[in-house]
């Protein structure tokens, strides 16, 4: 197993792992310079050298050039406090040209040698005159990136129908799969407004207990199923996951909530309506020959 360390470039995103310096001892949140697919990039320490499995290492490996020095960290927080400008220049030169996009973020690599713009847009957007401009006004390599809507409220940052700040801008470093099906496996509203975030998207926390509630479900009894307990018997309407319990109408029609650890016999079917007469042979049914 190669021995790596991880690093963070921004907080509250993915780690990436990268080979340790052979000369020095990097401890947790420290400042580092690696080599990256886009050029050089400033990091933080966020997992100290270990041994990780093969299953955890995509792609070649990279190296750490170096520990980054206070003169690093000094350039970075200067074009830092000029991303807010470069953004609302870019934003004034998107209306005059009349471009469908909506400019998230302007931000500088660490020594200025680079701009990344993120946009956001419903369609494809022909933005090289932007970029020109940009090139032009700067004095940089531009790089424009279209974001999805989620990736849109994580930079933004906000709160959330539940009163506290979003998962994906607090503590969520990887977006997964959301689907509608995890809406119905919890027995949730299917009403948009009810099971979306401000992203517009399915809420992340769909994912959270889905995997609960299946299980949970493979121990009670389907709806429409007939059960019977000690005091009487009945079919099932509805179910209570999370109390344990299922809601059963009677065959007088009333309808009561029993616990599960109460049911003493289940049959996925109706039971078979009593015969009149049980010694009467019945009649079989004739098969037709096919000619």
């Amino acid at each position: 197993m190669p021995t790596v360390v991880g690093i963070r470039f921004k907080p509250v995103t993915k780690i990436y792992h990268f080979l340790p310096l052979k000369e020095e001892t990097l401890r947790a949140k420290d400042p580092v310079i690696v080599e990256t697919s886009r050029g050089e990039e400033l990091g933080w320490v966020a997992m100290e050298a270990h041994n990780a499995p093969g299953s955890q290492i995509k792609g070649e490996l990279k190296a750490i050039i170096r520990r980054a020095t206070p003169l690093d960290l000094m350039t970075m927080e200067s074009y830092r406090i000029q991303e807010e400008a470069a953004q609302t220049k870019c934003r004034q030169k998107v209306t005059e040209l009349g471009l469908q996009m909506k400019i998230i973020q302007a931000e500088y690599a660490y020594d200025g040698s680079r701009l990344l713009i993120s946009f956001a847009a419903e369609q494809r957007v022909d933005f090289r005159e932007l970029v020109r401009y940009l090139v032009r006004s700067f004095r940089t390599r531009v790089e424009m990136r279209q974001i999805g809507a989620r990736d849109e409220a994580k930079l933004i940052d906000g709160y959330g129908r539940c009163g506290r700040r979003l998962c994906c801008s607090s503590w969520l470093t990887e977006f997964h799969p959301v689907s509608i099906r995890m809406a119905k496996n919890q027995r949730l509203p299917l009403a948009p407004t009810e099971i979306s975030g401000i992203c517009g998207r399915l809420l992340c926390c769909l994912a959270y207990e889905n995997d609960m509630y299946t299980d949970m479900r493979k121990h009670m009894p389907r709806v429409g199923a007939y059960v019977e307990w000690e005091a009487d018997k009945g079919k099932v309407k509805g179910l209570n996951i999370l109390k344990e319990s299922i809601i059963v109408e009677t065959e007088d029609g009333n309808r009561l909530e029993v616990a599960l650890s109460e049911i003493t016999n289940l049959k996925e079917k109706a039971p078979a309506a009593p015969v009149d007469n049980p010694n009467k042979p019945q009649k079989q049914k004739r098969r037709k020959r096919r000619r």
